[in-house]
């Protein structure tokens, strides 16, 4: 039998995962907090419950998104999979679905569409020179 296939978190889940990749295990308050903080108060965004935010956690957790550590009275939670992981998981599908397995496609539409910054070009070069040398 093949190995077991790797959840693929939904866009609010993402939300989460980043909040818990930048803040580490944290309580479903701390999420929900965090999650609200990035609400524009001109109206950018309706308050999401604690309810809401602790559902799509359990959830995680019985997906194998998050792990909970229940050995206090606010449970804790963390990533289950560290996030450079769940990026190449996303990327390798959107590269296999949206570009025809395509890195080329890929790297044009996102840097057609982005301005980048003179740092991002000189650190896209140095992989690039590095990806090269180890051609030779």
């Amino acid at each position: 039998m093949g190995a077991k296939r790797k959840a693929r978190p939904t866009a609010a889940e993402l939300k989460i995962l980043n909040v818990i990749w930048t803040h580490g295990p944290s309580t479903v308050r701390f999420v929900n907090d965090r999650l609200n903080e990035e609400k524009t108060p001109k109206g950018g965004g309706r308050t999401i419950g604690y309810t809401t935010t602790l559902k799509i956690m359990q959830v995680m957790a019985e997906k194998g998104l998050l792990e909970r550590d229940e050995s206090r009275r606010s449970h804790l939670y963390g990533a289950a999979s560290p996030q450079h992981q769940v990026q190449r998981l996303l990327v390798d599908r959107l590269l296999q679905t949206a570009f025809g397995g395509s890195a080329l496609k890929l790297v044009m539409q996102a840097l057609g569409g982005h301005k980048a910054k003179p740092e991002e070009i000189a650190r896209i070069r140095e992989l690039l020179d590095r990806m090269e040398g180890g051609r030779r």
